[in-house]
């Protein structure tokens, strides 16, 4: 009985209220419910998060079917290459699918094609799983570099013949996709190919092809033993030695002159002849004995012949006389010397390197200075000991070698000129300019949201004074009031002279006499439902 009292004193109320008062009770209420479902829908909803992303169409259907057999909910993509599960099962799914080897990796196979023991296989299908291993590892290591997000590598090696023919050699392909078609540094780019040469047996750099995923091929020819690149490896170490040499140059002059105030452009040859010189000296006055022979004959020789004429017996009588018969003797004496010498020789081998500089020439622009301000500046130009003294500084930068007597013809050009600064000052207005409108927007940025309270508190002020004070339909008639208990004292009755009861004076004198007031409400309904 107590709800249905309830009941009809809230209908009688509504009755009684004004058509603002319904309209702001039913939007309060409106407000509040519609605050309490979406704080309702927004506790209970599942917070999903990713699970894998770029997924191929046959893969994506293995790891949903995967997950419909795990009952697990799912969300994917329009391309349906992003699944997304609930946040509390990624780490739990990643790991189920990783054991039934969903989804495979995008860059093939590596080594564990081998990990299954495969008897009675051909020597050319382990040849091709090795091939296919190689180029698997390859692409997971290339894909671990920041800039790369996928990439591939395709690998050409040589049948094992009996007859080896030397101009077929291994050669490779690199299909890189960048993040963000961001262009990859040459440095980078060399570096992939060194990975790839040295992960194949035979393989060279230079026989090592990279391009990304637009289509550019990143890789240049640099085999040594061709005349293009030969040209192309001569051509970038010019470019390399010259921009190295001009800003030298420019930094000495900068911190001297200023940011921007000079310019050098320096062109370099470079002797690219490799020369093996050979050379051996002789010297007649530095001699040696290598080997001294002597040899001395002595000869000795006796002739004896008896007297008488030839043909002629001499008689010789038995008698003690001695017959002389007369002697030829004769001595020979030779002494002979060889002596072999050897001559004082000096031998040496030098060689030439390719990389030495023939002539380096430099133009040097340095920017005059600029006295006054406005339409009255004008240029100064520097002494004649000033331009020495910057010529000197460039010349001492760049090694260059002036003079009749200098080995190599070297030349440099310094020209004082002013510079035009119509480039310059339109680019600090802009920038100023720019710097305003950003200061502008900050500052609108910061005040807007305050304005923006500031109008709606306003608005709703200028609504609640236009609108026009309704009395309090329950008003209590002055006499009823009265005779309630005693309920108005003289401070209330002072303030009661239209004979309705407002807000206003009812919050009043429930404060004044809570107690009096309540017994009068009291009082005043019982006699309403009589």
């Amino acid at each position: 009985m107590g709800g249905g009292q309830l009941n009809k004193q809230l209908q009688a109320i509504w009755k009684q209220l004004g058509l603002n008062q319904r309209i702001s009770i039913v939007i309060a209420g409106l407000v509040v419910i519609a605050g309490l479902a979406v704080v309702s829908v927004w506790s209970t909803r599942t917070d999903y998060a990713l699970l894998y992303g770029r997924l191929e169409d046959a893969e994506s259907a293995k790891v949903i079917a995967a997950l419909d057999d795990a009952k697990v909910p799912y969300r994917i993509s329009r391309g349906g290459g992003t699944i997304m599960v609930p946040s509390d099962k990624v780490h739990l799914m990643r790991m189920q699918l990783a054991a039934k080897g969903v989804p495979r990796a995008g860059d093939g196979v590596g080594f564990e094609i081998f990990d299954k023991p495969n008897f009675g296989i051909s020597d050319f299908v382990q040849r091709a799983n090795y091939v296919r291993a190689i180029q698997g590892e390859l692409a997971r290591t290339i894909s671990q570099v920041d800039l790369i997000e996928a990439a591939r590598v395709m690998v050409v090696v040589p049948e094992n013949r009996l007859l080896v023919d030397n101009n077929k050699k291994p050669t490779a392909s690199v299909f890189v996709r960048t993040r963000g078609n961001s262009p990859l540094p040459l440095q980078t780019i060399n570096a992939i190919r060194f990975l790839v040469a040295n992960a194949v047996e035979g393989l060279q750099a230079n026989f090592v092809t990279v391009i990304d995923n637009q289509g550019n091929v990143l890789s240049e020819n640099n085999e040594n033993d061709t005349m293009a690149g030969l040209t192309t490896t001569q051509l970038a170490a010019r470019k390399n030695l010259e921009q190295y040499l001009a800003k030298k140059a420019e930094g000495m002059l900068e911190a001297v002159l200023g940011p921007g105030q000079a310019v050098v452009r320096v062109s370099a040859e470079i002797n690219y002849d490799t020369l093996l010189r050979t050379e051996e000296k002789f010297d007649p006055d530095g001699q040696v004995v290598r080997i001294s022979t002597v040899t001395d004959e002595n000869t000795d020789s006796n002739n004896a012949t008896q007297g008488g004429a030839p043909g002629i017996t001499t008689d010789t009588t038995e008698t003690n006389s001695v017959v002389t018969t007369p002697l030829n003797s004769s001595r020979m004496k030779k002494k002979v010397s060889n002596n072999q010498y050897e001559l004082n020789k000096t031998h040496s081998e030098s060689t030439q390197i390719a990389g030495g500089l023939k002539r380096v020439t430099a133009a040097v622009f340095v920017a005059s200075r600029m006295t006054g301000s406005g339409t009255n500046r004008v240029a100064a130009p520097r002494t004649p000991e000033e331009v020495l003294k910057l010529r000197r500084i460039v010349q001492s930068a760049l090694g260059i070698q002036e003079g009749t007597d200098a080995a190599r013809k070297d030349e440099i050009t310094l020209e004082e000129m002013p510079f035009s600064e119509q480039p310059i000052v339109e680019f600090a207005q802009q920038l100023q300019k720019q710097e305003k409108t950003t200061a502008w927007l900050e500052t609108l940025k910061t005040a807007l949201y305050p304005a923006i309270g500031l109008i709606v508190l306003f608005a709703f002020w200028r609504t609640f004074k236009k609108t026009t004070t309704d009395d309090i339909p329950i008003g209590i008639p002055l006499g009823e009031l009265s005779s309630a208990n005693g309920a108005l004292n003289g401070s209330g009755k002072s303030k009661l002279k239209t004979g309705v009861v407002t807000v206003e004076v009812l919050n009043q004198l429930i404060r004044e006499n809570p107690e009096n007031m309540t017994d009068a409400i009291r009082t005043w309904m019982a006699r309403g439902k009589n």
